[in-house]
């Protein structure tokens, strides 16, 4: 059974570079998006990075995730490859899913990513029903179900930490506060309270957590990863993180968020910033070494869009195919 002591000097790079390889997907994309050429709707993660990196860097490829509507952050700290991603979000042929899905459909069974989804909350009872499948068959697997606080008051939410509860189900229920259902603020739609009572209401062990603090994230991540391993049910992390641009691109005007509130979280609370300037006083990591992270990023960043521009549209014989399955 693993555990999860502090991060040596490559885990930390490791989850820098998982930090910054989101946020330059996602700041590209936000670039990108007004040309025209990605079809559906993209939702960005930027702001989030140290969420998904926290979580999914005490998990194996073997674990799962279930992902939201805001999935890249997901995907990418769940190891896809960036260039399949990019494929897929631009509608491509050598797309994860060949290009048939784009931006809310994402998924990689491979690397245990189950998919992003279009539905509030539509991806915690597919992880309950993962983490089923793993307790059967007797595996040391952990499923994590990321969820956005307006997702949390969706009857299936409620619906899955009962079940995970009663079943004792190794599942880690990890809901990103971002502030805002989609354009309503937490203060309405949960009269400015917390999840985690809701999940402690049943048994289940619950946390709150700074968002912003990758390392923070991940030490209340390991802990109920390991829970999960041990056979010893589920947890809820309660992540408050809020997300640096509007719900969608291409029509949110964020205007239900106050004059000024983005300038001051770019500003105090960028979970890139906040990690390298704790590396650095500490002296665990250099300037040079995540400047040199940040240019291969750069680099990653620029092949996958330049390869998701020139890349072909998936045949036109494919389109009736991965459509049903067959049992």
């Amino acid at each position: 059974m693993p555990d999860h002591p502090r991060p040596d000097r490559a885990e930390l790079i490791d989850i820098y570079r998982t930090m910054r390889t989101i946020r330059e997907f996602e700041e590209r994309l936000h670039a990108e998006f007004p040309g025209g050429e990605i079809p559906g709707a993209v939702h960005l993660y930027a702001g989030q990075e140290a969420v998904a990196a926290g979580v999914c860097t005490v998990l194996t490829d073997e674990d799962y995730v279930a992902s939201t509507h805001r999935g890249h952050g997901h995907a990418i700290a769940k190891g896809c490859d960036v260039t399949a991603m990019m494929l897929e979000i631009y509608g491509k042929a050598g797309g994860l899913c060949d290009g048939k899905g784009g931006s809310m459909h994402i998924a990689d069974f491979d690397r245990g990513m189950l998919g992003a989804n279009g539905v509030a909350a539509g991806g915690v009872p597919l992880s309950c029903g993962s983490a089923l499948s793993a307790k059967v068959r007797g595996t040391d697997q952990v499923s994590v179900a990321f969820v956005g606080d307006g997702g949390a008051n969706q009857g299936a939410f409620a619906e899955s930490l009962v079940l995970a509860s009663v079943w004792q189900l190794p599942v880690v229920f990890v809901v990103e506060d971002n502030g805002y259902a989609q354009a309503t603020g937490t203060r309405f739609h949960l009269g400015g309270r917390d999840i985690a009572p809701r999940a402690e209401a049943l048994g289940i062990p619950a946390v709150v957590v700074d968002g912003y603090d990758v390392l923070a994230v991940r030490e209340a991540a390991a802990e109920a990863v390991l829970r999960a391993r041990s056979s010893e049910g589920p947890t809820l992390l309660d992540c408050k993180a809020h997300r640096f641009f509007g719900h969608m691109e291409g029509w949110d005007q964020q205007a239900y968020r106050a004059d000024g509130e983005v300038d001051r979280l770019v500003a105090e609370r960028d979970c890139l910033r906040l990690f390298a300037d704790t590396a650095i006083v500490r002296q665990t990591l250099t300037t040079a070494e995540l400047a040199d992270v940040d240019a291969a990023v750069r680099v990653l960043i620029d092949h996958a869009v330049d390869e998701s521009k020139s890349a072909k549209d998936p045949d036109i014989g494919e389109l009736l195919t991965d459509v049903y399955v067959t049992y």
